[in-house]
């Protein structure tokens, strides 16, 4: 698998450096720091990128995936097994492109769900709390409404650029559809 070398710069946020004894470094702070302060900083949406000390490789997933990995194994996992035999399934296959995308569009419509909810909930006084959760269930039924034709349409984008590829793939050989 081919090395990735960083372009990283200050503009993409902090720069953290992994050293080969597997310690974090962290050049804002000029210290060391643990996958729960990494964990932090994505908690609190702050730019950075991980790189290899010696080969200044961007790690940047590989640590993500490793918090990712250490949240399923404490406390109440995210992903079932099926899903995540699933996720695996795709690798190697023609839509593996898409799925990341897919992934991430449908992650990021019940991120801006929540803070949607969130927003709405703050002027909240407790006789309006009482009603609001009483409404909660139509609201949230029509938020997962909105959420699935949204995915629905994303699965639509994705079978119509993988028949219009497939259809410019067959036509290089002199096959027509």
């Amino acid at each position: 698998m081919p090395s990735k070398k960083s372009t990283a710069t200050n503009s993409d946020g902090r720069v953290i450096k992994k050293y080969p004894n597997r310690r974090l470094y962290d050049t804002d702070t000029s210290s060391y720091i643990t996958l729960t302060e990494v964990k932090q900083l994505v908690m609190d949406n702050e730019s950075f990128v991980v790189l290899d000390a010696k080969t200044s490789e961007d790690l940047t997933r590989s640590i993500l995936m490793q918090i990712i990995l250490e949240e399923e194994s404490n406390g109440s996992p995210m992903f079932t097994p099926a899903m995540l035999s699933s996720i695996i399934r795709f690798y190697g296959q023609a839509m593996q492109g898409f799925m990341g995308s897919y992934l991430e569009k449908n992650i990021q419509t019940m991120v801006d769900m929540q803070t949607k909810l969130g927003e709405q909930s703050k002027a909240l006084t407790p006789e309006m709390w009482t009603q609001f959760l009483s409404m909660q269930s139509p609201m949230m039924q029509g938020m997962m409404g909105d959420y699935m034709e949204q995915s629905k349409q994303s699965l639509l984008q994705m079978q119509e650029q993988m028949q219009k590829q497939t259809g410019q793939f067959l036509e290089t050989f002199g096959i027509k559809r």
